[in-house]
């Protein structure tokens, strides 16, 4: 029969249970703290005894639906007309904004669920903004190898900075690794 428990008890998993149904999100310290027991009690609670798994928050942009048809088509536009040989002669470029506000820690933010389903219900995705003001950059990739960064600091880009500054670099480092036989898609 062994020894009965002392920490692991149905007090301690009623009173984790019911953090977990009221609160979002949680640390599993935190609760540990809380409850004046081991971490690994903690963690052998909600996943042995309330069944449940750590799940990362998932990112993902704020697309419209107009975006999302627009990318299906330009996807299907691609397979349709272009030989994988031609697709190695493409120059791929973005821009990303980077900020200090939505500094998020994935490694620490867990959701506790008994499913990815359940965790995403209980506030498993973070949404993010598409254009925050803070610093852009540009960034071209082929097969070949990446092109030289492009740091934009004032923030956004209108056509005649792009112009002047990214078609340039775009130009150069498309010629040096393609010649002059390579296409530049820019961002959809």
């Amino acid at each position: 029969m062994g020894r009965p428990r002392t920490v692991r008890t149905a007090a301690n998993i009623r009173k984790v249970k019911q953090r977990h149904d009221r609160l979002r999100f949680f640390l599993c310290r935190k609760i540990a703290r809380d409850l004046r027991i081991s971490l690994r009690s903690a963690q052998r609670i909600l996943k042995d005894d309330l069944k449940l798994k750590s799940y990362k928050k998932n990112t993902q942009p704020k697309n419209s639906e107009a975006q999302k048809a627009k990318r299906f088509k330009f996807a299907n536009w691609i397979r349709t007309n272009f030989r994988k040989e031609d697709t190695l002669r493409f120059l791929f470029s973005d821009e990303k904004m980077f900020d200090i506000d939505g500094v998020h820690n994935s490694q620490n933010e867990r959701i506790w669920a008994p499913s990815r389903a359940d965790a995403d219900v209980k506030g498993g995705i973070r949404l993010v903004q598409k254009f925050p003001k803070k610093v852009m950059v540009w960034l071209g990739a082929c097969s070949k190898g990446v092109s030289p960064l492009v740091i934009f600091e004032n923030g956004t880009v209108d056509h005649e900075q792009y112009i002047q500054e990214v078609l340039p670099v775009a130009l150069k480092f498309g010629n040096d690794m393609f010649s002059d036989n390579w296409t530049f898609q820019q961002d959809g």
